[in-house]
């Protein structure tokens, strides 16, 4: 089995994060490659840098989508996970999309710990657009500066999880999601010291992917999630213009 995980941001040291907990929570017969987004920010924090980040992953996914089972859009928000889905034929998977199916499975009430306060509010959004918004206990986040995208475990280890004991304490999480790549792995290191299940993106979605990959679905199409209808377009990327064309390019996936 052969996944694609594909960061919408340029941060190629997240990149590093993500494909270490990818390979951590991957079958020994899945291999896994990581694509790092060649434009965009260097992490996604709000609306419109989502918007961006679904642009970049939707180019790479379409460079690169023939040689895999599946795709995982490796970053908290999902972006653009709608649009790929209805462009491949393969499983697409998002980080937040899996982490809360895996919490639902854990627990009654979730908590999400986030590395900003200003990312809040779009991931309770995100969070209402997948029906949960009922089971959600509440988002806490660290609220200072970063430093250094790849290192926020490391910069802020013990506030990420003293958040987590107030996720728990106060707001009455049953289980614990860690929100975001930038912080892929801190859920299995810090496990053993947070009184109830902790939750990572990564390892959600790979496990989700393999899942879905080994269930062989057919694709859509009909429903919301058919192909686009092929029309002109203009400007874009010959790989994004093979895709839509759709007769050439699903035929070769």
């Amino acid at each position: 089995m052969n996944l694609l995980l594909i960061n919408p941001n340029t941060s190629q040291s997240v990149s590093d994060l993500i494909a270490a907990e990818a390979r951590r929570a991957a079958a020994s017969d899945t291999r896994i490659e990581v694509l790092t987004a060649p434009f965009g920010v260097a992490y996604i924090e709000t609306r419109f840098e989502s918007l961006i980040g679904a642009y970049a992953a939707a180019t790479l996914a379409a460079e690169h989508h023939t040689r895999h089972d599946a795709i995982v859009v490796a970053a908290f928000g999902d972006p653009g996970i709608d649009g790929l889905r209805e462009a491949l034929d393969i499983p697409v998977v998002g980080l937040t999309e899996a982490a809360l199916m895996s919490a639902c499975l854990l627990g009654k009430r979730f908590s999400i710990i986030a590395i900003s306060r200003r990312i809040t509010a779009w991931y309770r959004e995100c969070v209402q657009a997948n029906g949960l918004i009922d089971r959600l206990a509440s988002i806490r986040s660290l609220d200072g500066p970063l430093k250094d995208i790849g290192h926020v475990q490391d910069d802020h280890g013990q506030r990420l999880e003293a958040l987590c004991m107030s996720a728990i304490e106060d707001d009455g999480a049953d289980v614990i999601i860690i929100a975001g790549a930038p912080l892929a792995g801190l859920a299995r290191s810090i496990k053993d010291r947070i009184p109830v299940p902790v939750v990572d993106g990564v390892s959600s979605a790979v496990c989700h992917a393999q899942t879905l990959v080994s269930l062989a679905p057919a694709p859509a199409r009909l429903g919301s999630f058919a192909p686009p209808p092929i029309k002109p377009n203009q400007g874009l990327p010959e790989a994004l213009a093979r895709l839509l064309a759709r007769d050439g390019a699903r035929a070769a996936g």
